[in-house]
């Protein structure tokens, strides 16, 4: 396992991160504290929750998991979404955001928090505040590290401009959805994470399941791609373009004798701009597979197919730029 540094941190993290959305869930407990042993095993050391997830149980079971290994993990959780119906109950006001950190705290079981992330931008409460709570987290020593996820580009750039005029401490990370079948993100925020130096955390790097290779056309019975919304909705991944894609990733897999989904975090590992990947799994199984994508260099001819293949239609404005870029003479 290789390791990266978080954005413009020093921070190290391992380059896959075990996402841990489905602990208590579809995973038991006694798998889920099993997987992550066995990630750390296996050399990761980069774990990712939430306290929504399976209502604050992923926490739970994740603090249980890494009590004797606390200072060796690299621990993010997130906060923004409903824990209560209360009208503070949600955002990330500074009242909800010093509520739920002192609640994550509790059901992880330690006395800080090293990447705490807004898990959505929150219209209602103004970033300043949302920043200023951030930083007196830090400066108390409840949380290590600030990051964001599901933003747009004008928000994180607003954030990062923010913190830099009040000298709040800054975003070093952000967690879109990305994958070979989700690359909205190269149109803003992949460029601007690349000059900003913040690093990138994906999740959903395999479609939500799409890329693992075991659907076809038919609709699925089962799995995450039942949903009738979401991201991961079958109406969202079955395009003519994502089959178009997961053919190249299968075709792929049989050439390097790898599987489908370690073909497509393979490609996610030699992104340029991308920090660690989130995968998740039901199973061990599942687990085993994933962790399978770590440890070996994707040929360039395959990468680059898999590239051209899934890459977004020309767009303006980056047709119009090109057209006029600036030529230089060879110096």
């Amino acid at each position: 396992m290789k390791y990266r540094l978080l954005g413009r941190s020093g921070l190290a993290v391992s380059e896959l991160c075990l996402g841990t959305m489905t602990f208590g869930n579809t995973t038991s407990e006694a798998d889920s504290i099993e997987m992550i042993d066995r990630f750390f095993e296996k050399g990761g050391n980069f774990l990712d929750t939430a306290n929504v997830y399976v209502s604050g149980r992923s926490e739970e079971i994740v603090g249980k998991a890494i009590k004797s290994r606390r200072p060796e993990t690299v621990l993010a959780t997130k906060v923004r979404f409903a824990t209560s119906n209360h009208p503070n109950g949600a955002g990330v006001s500074r009242k909800h955001i010093m509520d739920a950190v002192d609640a994550s705290l509790q059901r992880l079981g330690t006395d800080y928090i090293d990447l705490y992330q807004v898990h959505v931008w929150d219209h209602a409460t103004p970033i300043e505040e949302t920043l200023r709570a951030l930083d007196d987290l830090v400066a108390s020593g409840k949380v290590r590290y600030i990051g964001c996820s599901n933003f747009f580009a004008w928000q994180l750039m607003k954030s990062l401009a923010v913190s830099d005029w009040n000298r709040y401490v800054r975003f070093v990370s952000i967690q879109p959805q990305y994958s070979l079948v989700s690359r909205e993100m190269d149109r803003e925020m992949l460029s601007l994470c690349l000059e900003e130096n913040v690093g990138i955390i994906p999740w959903a790097p395999l479609g939500g399941g799409f890329l693992t290779g075991r659907y076809t056309n038919e609709e699925p019975t089962s799995g995450r791609l039942t949903s009738k919304q979401g991201e991961s909705s079958w109406q969202n991944r079955a395009t003519a373009n994502n089959f178009a894609v997961l053919e190249a990733v299968r075709s792929a897999a049989k050439e390097l004798d790898k599987t489908p989904a370690q073909i497509a975090l393979a490609w996610l590992l030699q992104r340029k701009g991308i920090t660690s990947p989130i995968f998740g799994a039901s199973t061990l199984e599942q687990f085993e597979e994933n962790m399978g994508a770590a440890g070996w260099t994707m040929p360039d001819a395959v990468w680059n197919r898999l590239d051209e293949i899934s890459a977004l239609p020309s767009e303006y404005p980056n047709r119009f730029i090109a057209k006029f870029a600036r030529p230089f003479p060879q110096l």
